[in-house]
């Protein structure tokens, strides 16, 4: 079957594609690393992290995303567990239709001698070859709920009772047009 010209084809519709993203939130004591990007109407935080490559295994992507953002060999660090999933479909600005993209978000410990040999700031990079930075930003675990953090896990993380507690159900809420705005 073809398309006409009145018919979407898969490649133009909203979150036909799907891509996955790890993240990585490493602890240190109580506080978690985050990366906070300053733009010209707002300021968001992330955890370190990114798009899963192509033949890349889920383990590889965490690795190579926290060796590139945080200089972060996670062989040094404990845990790697996987903690939560946030399903997003949202909507956002530019001339491509979104993925849908699923966000494995682990967790790992590291000591206060660790913290001290990694970045503080991580470049992005831009289309045009140019960088974006991200400023490493490490935050009490608690006060993330107020945070502008994407994926939205502010609340679920500031609920722990600490930052080793054990979570119940993996899947966190999806992230949709209607629960979140594109900022």
């Amino acid at each position: 079957m073809t398309a006409t010209s009145d018919e979407p084809t898969k490649s133009t519709v909203p979150f036909s594609r799907i891509k996955v993203r790890t993240g990585g939130l490493v602890f240190c004591g109580d506080e978690v690393a985050l990366i906070r990007r300053d733009r010209a109407e707002s300021v968001h935080y992330t955890p370190p992290g990114g798009n899963v490559e192509e033949g890349e295994d889920l383990h590889q992507a965490l690795r190579r995303e926290l060796a590139e953002e945080l200089d972060l060999d996670i062989d040094l660090a404990d845990g790697g567990d996987l903690m939560w999933v946030v399903d997003q479909r949202v909507t956002r600005p530019g001339p491509t239709p979104p993925p849908r993209k699923l966000h494995l978000i682990y967790r790992l410990h590291i000591t206060p001698g660790l913290r001290a040999t990694l970045a503080e700031q991580e470049l992005d990079e831009l289309p045009d070859g140019g960088h974006e930075i991200g400023i490493v930003e490490w935050v009490d675990y608690r006060k993330t709920a107020a945070l502008p953090l994407f994926p939205p896990i502010g609340p679920a993380l500031a609920a722990l009772d600490h930052p080793r507690a054990a979570v119940g159900d993996a899947a966190l809420d999806a992230v949709t047009d209607d629960n979140y705005t594109w900022v």
